[in-house]
């Protein structure tokens, strides 16, 4: 079982309009809700690789409701979500068809109690017991330590746990000096935690900050990553345009999966290549489109090693 925590889980409700315009109003022509947050669409893509994934995190309110709702549905995903008096948030993605460009509106989230949090940390530690591989995802509700995330880490860790974060800002700072195993930051995040533009560079100095292994999500230019094994790039055959959101928690599921499958990195890389960018090509907001994955895989997703040490 692979284990997914989404502190911040959400209501992923997604509008297309055939034109987005400031200041003006829209006719939606389709509407889409799905129960979302990252960790959530992690598990989704794991359950469609054939994996056994388990979520876990905060659910309250109607929202919640509806998000447990969604669950239920998803062959290979068990919900384990711990109950919170507060509402869990909506993200509202606004499609706009002629260009294709989303726009995000994310809610903060419910307020986590002290007693709520403190149930979660039981919950987890009973979880990482069955894991064999732990993704930390997104953001941190109100009312949760903004050093959370390290915690869970050195939980993962005394466990034996391999994990993976994915968040970005303090969360993140304090996180990787925790030693977790791999860390996913797009460029933006790794730029903030390391203070270097430049992605190599920055990704190296990720790793002296405590990350074992460092994947850097470079949008349409792919995934740079250091590692104790080697560096790699791995890019699509093509740039792909379509809603990209969830891109990035599908390239987390194809690195989880590759972990527990022990795949070499160049397999790895490719497989969360090909499936960010069948997540960009597909209709709904944190799927994959499965023919374009496949295809991309029967292409050949070009992975390069790098030159120079680790």
């Amino acid at each position: 079982m692979i284990l997914t925590v989404t502190l911040n889980t959400a209501l992923d409700i997604t509008y297309r309009v055939r034109s987005l315009r400031p200041h003006a109003s829209h006719r939606v022509t389709d509407v889409t809700e799905r129960a979302g947050g990252k960790g959530l669409n992690v598990a989704r893509v794991l359950a469609a690789l054939g994996h056994e994934a388990t979520v876990t995190g905060f659910a309250g309110g109607t929202t919640g409701g509806v998000v447990r709702d969604g669950l239920s549905g998803v062959r290979g995903v068990t919900d384990a979500l711990v109950p919170v008096a507060g509402a869990t948030r909506r993200t509202i993605a606004v499609v706009d068809e002629r260009t294709g460009d989303t726009t995000q509106l994310n809610e903060p989230g419910p307020a986590v109690a002290p007693a709520e949090w403190n149930a979660f940390q039981d919950t987890y530690e009973e979880l990482l017991a069955g894991a064999s591989a732990v993704a930390l995802c997104g953001s941190l509700p109100p009312g949760v330590p903004v050093g959370a995330y390290a915690g869970l880490v050195r939980s993962a860790r005394a466990a034996g746990v391999p994990v993976l974060l994915d968040t970005s800002g303090e969360p993140l700072r304090r996180g990787v000096a925790a030693r977790p195993d791999l860390i996913k930051p797009n460029a933006d995040e790794l730029a903030e935690l390391t203070g270097s533009h430049e992605p190599l560079r920055a990704t190296q100095a990720a790793r002296r900050r405590g990350a074992r292994s460092v994947i850097a999500s470079l949008g349409a230019e792919g995934l740079l990553a250091v590692t104790p094994e080697g560096r790699w790039r791995a890019a699509p055959p093509a740039h792909v345009h379509g809603n990209p959101t969830g891109a990035g928690d599908s390239a987390v599921a194809g690195l989880l999966s590759g972990l527990v499958e022990h795949l070499p990195w160049p397999d790895r890389l490719a497989r969360a290549v090909a499936l960010s960018a069948a997540t960009v090509l597909s209709p709904v907001a944190g799927e994959f489109d499965r023919a374009a994955y496949e295809e991309l895989i029967g292409r050949g997703v070009a992975v390069t090693a790098e030159a120079g040490a680790a």
